[in-house]
């Protein structure tokens, strides 16, 4: 193992920078050996050169720096949104995520630090259209009387209004909307083609290739018995073939909350129109275990080969980060990880009508799938879990707010305020989900090459992407055979990646002989964040009786510190000034570089490897409010975390031969 550190304090050195371009670097290596000759440029073409150039950048054809952007967002178009106050639409979100500065429901001026490079909008698809009706009193709501009922709670604001946008959720999460206001709000009803062609022509509008990617989507809301199973769908089409379609439902009788309704979905789409489209897994949390099924049976249908064929097809990309909770690992899944306790949320469905319990934890995170995904592949011979990582918010402001400093949190109800942090996520008589539980999360980084809808969605097709809990953490990870120490210095690790393995999302190539694959990583500080504290790579793996297994390596950190006879890093300590909400990055690395080798690495043994990386503790966004608001925090609120990022993981498969 090769590990390289360097430490700054708060200005980013020159280094950091020029590592910031190597994370970025991407070329062809060069094909020939030994001295480097100048050669006159007529005679450039004969010698070689042309094929094979000094310049390393010279015909480079991959991935040269990760764009940042959102998958999961809502806007005052969705059911829930709406209900709860949110007035700002489409173009209000898109002009918010292009870095301008908008004023937000509640009338507060906002923008982000930085602008995102692209975003999926994925306003919900059931009733949409009803939010704005429901708002503004028309005819189509009021000509119900539980519709009647629901605008003039929504008038009379405040908790009368929370507690009308509570009732309405909970009639949709149980299927018992009026069948009016279904029908009204239905996908063949004028309010919801007109709906979604304001959502398609707005993304038309705001798309600008090579500098900013916006996607037309949809957040297909499927809730049975309040089990959150949504799937958030990206178009990699425009307005001439994504008008041909309206988006699927779950409501009855005019769609199901199965995911093969959206599977069935999604390939009738691309037959009719020729366009592409894929479909990403909400975050497990609050599924009541129901994400990841590997029982014969599940709500309703059969985890079978059809079953594992299709998901597989269709969702190659998991939400692993969101306000809702962090969705990589859990304590009681993976005991021995340290790192495990981040953000989880520990509850059973999105109504609180179902307690948690250890059973279903496994059907929840990502890790447990991946492993499962494992031994489903050797059951039925497909992978139903290959995903890749990224982060979304899943916010219901407009807002795609990820920063600790700047977070206006799930819902226009809770938007910043000197009360927000007093007011759950959601209240029941079997316990709740409290303010401050909330998480300023997350964006995903792909791995494209260039700024544009196809070869982003080709990205995430080929799952080159990664995720963070808001901070833009730079990271490369390869897998290959013959990664070396000298590999593991390099300033163009891109450079020697490509060329010498895959990058994350990828499977290991087939290898003969003896040896393990080995790993080149290379993670990068966000230019404004805080310092890395250590760099880990997690492997999953099962045995030859069918066991699943999982380790945590540490295989570069900061500081000089001393691992273990157990493996174990030493924690990286804490400038965290909770008086006034501050760091210091007098401690951890600017970059971590390191070549790992698998020590525990058996051929007959399918696996899959991940990294993992922390930031040095930073202080939360409940701190923030504290400060600004001069407010007392509930004692078990918890102010200070270590923000992370996920890549993708790369998969090994034993040779059937």
């Amino acid at each position: 193992m090769v590990s390289t550190v360097t430490s700054i304090n708060q200005t980013t050195s020159r280094r950091a920078l020029v590592c910031a371009a190597a994370l970025g670097a991407a070329t062809l290596l060069l094909s020939t050996q030994g001295k480097a000759q100048v050669v006159p440029s007529e005679e450039a073409a004969e010698s070689g050169f042309a094929d094979a150039p000094f310049s390393p950048y010279a015909n480079r054809s991959f991935p040269t720096f990760p764009l940042w952007g959102e998958t999961h967002l809502h806007t005052g178009l969705s059911l829930d949104a709406g209900a709860f106050g949110n007035i700002l639409g489409p173009d209000d979100a898109w002009r918010f995520a292009k870095g301008e500065q908008v004023v937000s429901s509640t009338g507060q001026p906002v923008k982000l630090s930085r602008p995102l490079d692209w975003m999926v909008l994925t306003d919900h698809t059931d009733l949409m259209g009803f939010a704005p009706d429901l708002q503004a009193g028309k005819p189509g709501v009021l000509v119900d009387p539980k519709g009647r009922e629901w605008h003039e709670g929504y008038k009379k604001g405040g908790a009368e209004a929370g507690k009308t946008a509570f009732d309405l959720i909970t009639n949709f999460s149980q299927m018992t909307l009026p069948e009016l206001l279904v029908e009204s709000y239905s996908p063949g009803a004028d309010p919801f083609a007109f709906t979604w062609e304001k959502i398609v022509n707005a993304a038309e509008e705001h798309n600008d290739p090579g500098r900013f990617t916006a996607f037309i989507g949809f957040e297909w809301t499927s809730v049975p018995k309040g089990f959150n199973l949504h799937r958030n769908v990206m178009l990699r089409d425009g307005p001439t073939r994504a008008l041909q379609v309206v988006p699927p439902v779950t409501q009855p009788p005019y769609g199901d909350t199965d995911p093969y309704h959206l599977w069935n979905w999604l390939e009738e789409y691309q037959e009719k129109t020729g366009g592409r489209a894929v479909a990403f897994a909400h975050n497990g949390n609050l599924s009541n275990g129901w994400m990841f099924p590997t029982e014969d049976t599940y709500h309703g249908g059969k985890v079978d080969e059809e079953y594992v064929q299709l998901r597989a097809k269709w969702e190659p990309h998991y939400e692993v980060t969101q306000i809702k909770g962090d969705g990589e690992a859990h304590p009681y899944l993976s005991p021995d990880d340290e790192f495990a306790d981040y953000e989880n949320w520990d509850v059973g469905n999105l109504d609180l009508t179902e307690l948690k319990t250890e059973e279903m934890l496994a059907g929840e995170y990502a890790r447990e799938a991946l492993k499962q995904g494992l031994a489903l592949e050797k059951k039925f011979g497909v992978n139903p879990f290959k995903f890749g990582l990224g982060g979304a918010t899943d916010s219901h402001t407009a807002l795609a707010t990820a920063e600790e400093e700047n977070f206006f949190s799930k819902s226009v109800s809770v938007e910043p305020s000197p009360t927000r942090i007093e007011h759950p996520f959601v209240k029941s008589d079997l316990g709740e989900i409290a303010g401050h539980q909330l998480v300023a999360s997350g964006y995903t980084a792909v791995w494209a090459t260039e700024n544009t809808r196809s070869a982003i969605f080709d990205a995430f097709k080929r799952r080159e992407t990664y995720a963070t809990t808001g901070p833009r953490i730079g990271l490369r990870f390869f897998g290959g055979w013959d990664f070396n120490d000298a590999d593991g210095r390099s300033r163009n690790p891109a450079v020697i990646g490509y060329s010498k393995g895959v990058p994350m999302g990828a499977d290991l190539p087939q290898h003969e002989g003896d040896g393990a694959p080995s790993f080149l990583l290379a993670a990068l500080r966000d230019p404004i964040g805080a310092n890395l504290d250590r760099m880990q790579v997690i492997k999953g793996w099962m045995d030859a009786d069918g066991e699943l297994h999982e380790k945590v390596y540490d295989v570069a950190w900061s500081d000089g510190r001393e691992m273990d006879a157990n493996g174990k890093v030493p924690a990286v300590g804490n400038t965290v000034d909770i008086d006034s909400a501050s760091w210091s990055n007098t401690i951890g690395a600017s970059e971590l570089t390191s070549v790992w080798t698998d020590p525990d690495f058996d051929p007959a043994e399918p696996a899959f490897y991940y990294v993992r990386v922390l930031e040095i503790p930073t202080p939360r966004w409940v701190l923030y409010d504290k400060l600004r608001y001069g407010i007392e925090l509930p004692a078990e609120a918890q102010l200070v975390h270590q923000e992370r990022a996920y890549s993708s993981p790369i998969w090994y498969t034993p040779s059937k031969g």
